[in-house]
């Protein structure tokens, strides 16, 4: 794998922390989501570390901001999913602390980072 500046961030290893969450969690879902809400919870979580090395490649302050408010905005999709998860009662919310615990964290590290992007 390539040794590249992205994976020294704490913001990104978190996040890929938060990938293996959500595939534990919803690998307890119904068998019959794996097409819908579990599939939209895996993408939304991988697209969180994949946009924050993709913006940490970019050139230029205002290329580098978008694909980390990018990141953050499927950091807001993974809570949606997570809300109808609950409804649905394919989880229980003492499943998800430590998971809505990393989705806050995450938020507050991307929004310090989108704004200290130049």
């Amino acid at each position: 794998m390539l040794d590249l500046s992205h994976k020294k961030l704490d913001v990104w290893k978190l996040s890929v922390e938060l990938v293996a969450d959500i595939y534990s969690l919803t690998d307890t879902f119904q068998k019959t989501e794996i097409y819908g809400i579990t599939n939209q919870l895996r993408r939304a979580a991988v697209s969180v570390s994949a946009n924050i090395a993709e913006g940490s490649s970019r050139r230029t302050g205002n290329e580098k901001r978008r694909f980390f408010e990018i990141s953050r905005s499927s950091l807001v999709e993974i809570d949606s999913h997570l809300e109808v998860g609950l409804k649905l009662k394919f989880c229980k919310e003492e499943n998800l602390i430590s998971i809505s615990e990393k989705l806050n964290h995450l938020f507050a590290m991307l929004t310090n980072l989108i704004k200290s992007t130049k």
